[in-house]
């Protein structure tokens, strides 16, 4: 048995996530705490109390669903990756769980990149669009071809799975986007409540800003392969890991490309770790044969 384990991104949180772990275990609350101490404020508040508006905002997104991934997979017993991958942000959750890195230098870089996003968000407002039922080729190539024809940036941003294509880029760009992905037939194509042009060339300020942190940063051998999201392939040299998750801020998140290589490398179980369900309902998308549990 070959036993996978996947990582939220940004979009699963939600108010009270992790308190149930805050209050029925003490080795969790010492995580939260220490989470606290490391981020100067108290996110574990935010994540128990907060309302969903407070939650939305990338700089406490990012750490509050980190943080509940990794407090979330140190309550399972017994667990053994023999692979992790994580979705976007989730990839940092992955890197804890494999040992590339420690619980406290992952989450601050998590919160350079979250703070780092935000900036580059407010200083160049952008948009991000789910496009659903439309082959990625083709929406590719509407993206190349408004960029090409006005200047907009518009890439693709997240495959997540089979017909769910999320893009990126200016907000003109976007907006023409969606008229001309629904023109080619589409069934939606609809802006998405989020800060800015996440993946997109658009974070290339905030790329800059986590690089210079990655690279500062001592990554460790893991203890078995992450499946990154801009390749879509195992990696277990650190160096190779450090640049993949600098070149994630401006690339595409290839979640569909990822969970299918890993079916292919043996996989035979996936278990989801943190807030939601996202990933499980996306998996069962990419492949309805292989067994997915969530665990949060």
């Amino acid at each position: 048995m070959i036993q996978a384990y996947v990582f939220p991104g940004q979009g699963s949180q939600f108010p009270g996530m992790g308190k149930n772990h805050y209050d029925g275990n003490a080795f969790a609350s010492r995580f939260f705490e220490q989470a606290n101490e490391i981020l100067g404020f108290r996110i574990s508040d935010i994540m128990f109390n907060g309302s969903e508006e407070d939650l939305k905002q990338t700089n406490v997104t990012q750490p509050a669903i980190f943080v509940h991934s990794v407090i979330a997979y140190k309550m399972i017993e017994g667990a053994t990756p023999h692979m992790v991958a994580g979705h976007s942000l989730g990839e940092f959750s992955a890197l804890v769980v494999n040992g590339t890195l420690p619980f406290a230098d992952a989450l601050k870089l998590v919160s350079i990149r979250a703070n780092a996003m935000q900036k580059a968000c407010e200083a160049n407002p952008s948009a991000m669009a789910a496009v659903l039922a439309l082959a990625d080729d083709v929406a590719e190539k509407i993206c190349k071809e408004i960029t090409s024809e006005t200047g907009e940036v518009v890439v693709p941003a997240n495959y997540n799975c089979p017909g769910q294509l999320v893009i990126s880029g200016s907000n003109a760009g976007i907006d023409i986007a969606c008229e001309r992905m629904k023109a080619a037939g589409a069934k939606r194509a609809i802006k998405l409540p989020v800060g800015g042009a996440f993946h997109s060339p658009l974070m290339e300020p905030a790329r800059q800003e986590l690089a210079d942190a990655i690279m500062a940063t001592k990554f460790h051998n893991p203890s078995c392969p992450v499946y990154q999201n801009v390749t879509a392939r195992p990696v277990t040299d650190p160096d190779k890991i450090k640049q993949n998750l600098i070149d994630q801020l401006t690339g595409p998140v290839r979640w569909t490309q990822t969970i299918e290589a890993m079916i292919a490398d043996g996989a035979s179980s996936f278990t989801e770790v943190g807030p939601g369900k996202v990933l499980q309902g996306l998996i069962g998308k990419i492949n309805k044969a292989i067994p997915v549990e969530s665990f949060n």
